[in-house]
């Protein structure tokens, strides 16, 4: 692999370029010579070669992403916690912004009086 692409960056050219290789080993299958001349051998077996080494590579790659351990139904299982945890998250927020809006309205008139409390309070007396 490409020692210069990130490990977060998806190598487009590496994958980009397995079909057309791949069709280019089939138009050396396919051509009116086949693989009867020592030419044709050769270019034949480059093509499959580097085909065969872009599929490697690609493999490989594709094989050290993170999240490749867990199989579908481990994956499914795992989706279907987050979700259930974000549905429950979800619900305490809302829980929380209607206990908030309960409490705004029913302590508007507590801070006003606290705050007549307080100035009172701080208010010092006369000699």
């Amino acid at each position: 692999m490409d020692a210069t692409v990130p490990d977060s960056a998806l190598p487009a050219p590496l994958f980009g370029c397995i079909i057309p290789k791949l069709i280019a080993v089939l138009e050396h299958t396919q051509r009116s010579e086949g693989t009867v001349t020592p030419q044709a051998k050769q270019a034949l077996l480059q093509a499959t070669n580097d085909f065969k080494s872009t599929l490697a590579q690609a493999k490989e790659y594709a094989n050290s992403l993170s999240g490749g351990e867990l199989n579908a139904q481990q994956q499914d299982e795992l989706i279907r916690m987050l979700e259930m945890l974000r549905d429950h998250k979800r619900q305490e927020l809302s829980q929380f912004a209607q206990r908030v809006s309960n409490l705004s309205g029913s302590s508007a008139q507590g801070a006003i009086a606290k705050m007549e409390v307080d100035s009172t309070a701080s208010t010092p007396f006369a000699s």
